[in-house]
């Protein structure tokens, strides 16, 4: 049986909208190990920062790990991230959250925050992609939508550290208004939110769905896996849903193409796992045919085969690589 040696693992932690997933890394970036915990936000900010404590304790007892064996932890955070605080993430009542001293007070291990797309991207390049694209753009449906970007192989941040925020670009400047994004952003056109929204709207006018029998009108509960079950069962209303949701999508990732021209595209995010047979040829059709010609040559459009552990390898990474370069 191997010794267990102090300093030899990282630690990997993605909050999400709606669960927190932690994994255990050998100094390698091999996952040994992964617990995912369900987030109950209702009892506040403070409530899931006591959540993602008990997730890194759980983990680490149940493979008889001490802290003290933990050479470092990456975290990805929803909403912006700067020097270690989290200014907001809406979904899980954070604002202004000095995330990285709390951890690291608790915890006594050096700590790193970033925007989990971004880490999610980072992850993509590192592991999936090797390092070896100079240029990459991740792209995320989940709750809401996400990216990062990978300029000259290192995750860019942009002069307000808010580079990547694809979601919020406005493909449709008429379009809907939701709670935390602007009218028409891609993020309130594509997204499980837009999704279900769009749903429980045909609904109320009269439309009907496979979903009516298993969830009620108000499709409580609602979850990706039912959409999966419906697409793939032929439902026409939620085939027609989708297939706008992926043509928005495809918009988003034109827009990306002209303005960067990455050489790769990767999406990912928890509609995309469920979804993507479905989506990927409709988004890869209509970003290619809203570019300028020539402007796709040579550029991939993909779907990230890390699932949801691209999270919890890009947040392995970041502790891995800002440990060692130590303070700056």
């Amino acid at each position: 049986m191997a010794v267990k040696r102090r300093g030899q693992y990282y630690l990997g932690v993605d909050v999400g909208g709606t669960k927190i997933l932690a994994g255990l890394f050998y100094r390698s970036l091999r996952l040994l190990a992964k617990r995912k915990t369900q987030i109950q936000a209702r009892n506040g900010g403070d409530s899931v920062v006591d959540q993602i404590e008990l997730a890194i304790r759980e983990l680490l007892a149940g493979e008889n790990l001490r802290l003290n064996q933990i050479q470092a932890i990456g975290l990805g955070a929803p909403g912006m991230v700067k020097g270690g605080h989290v200014l907001n993430a809406y979904n899980i009542g954070w604002e202004d959250v000095s995330l990285k001293a709390i951890l690291q007070r608790r915890l006594r291990r050096p700590t790193f925050i970033e925007n989990d797309c971004k880490l999610f991207t980072l992850g993509i390049h590192r592991v999936e992609l090797k390092g070896k694209p100079r240029t990459v753009a991740g792209v995320f449906l989940g709750t809401g939508l996400g990216g990062g970007l990978i300029i000259d192989g290192e995750l860019y941040h942009g002069f307000n550290r808010a580079a990547g925020e694809f979601g919020q670009m406005i493909i449709d400047k008429n379009g809907v208004k939701t709670a935390h994004s602007f009218r028409g952003s891609l993020e309130s056109l594509a997204s499980h939110i837009v999704i279900v929204r769009q749903l429980r709207g045909a609904i109320k006018e009269g439309e009907r769905t496979l979903l009516l029998d298993e969830l009620g009108e108000s499709l409580k509960g609602i979850q990706c896996h039912h959409l999966r079950k419906a697409v793939e069962q032929r439902d026409p209303l939620v085939k027609r849903i989708v297939r706008k949701v992926a043509e928005n999508t495809g918009l988003g990732v034109a827009g990306i193409i002209s303005a960067i021209g990455p050489e790769y595209v990767v999406l990912g995010g928890g509609v995309m796992e469920a979804l993507h047979q479905t989506m990927m040829p409709v988004i890869r059709q209509t970003a290619a045919s809203h570019v300028l010609p020539g402007t796709l040559n040579g550029i991939k459009i993909l779907m990230s085969r890390l699932g949801e552990e691209g999270g919890i390898f890009g947040a392995a990474v970041l502790a891995k690589e800002e440990y060692r370069h130590g303070p700056r």
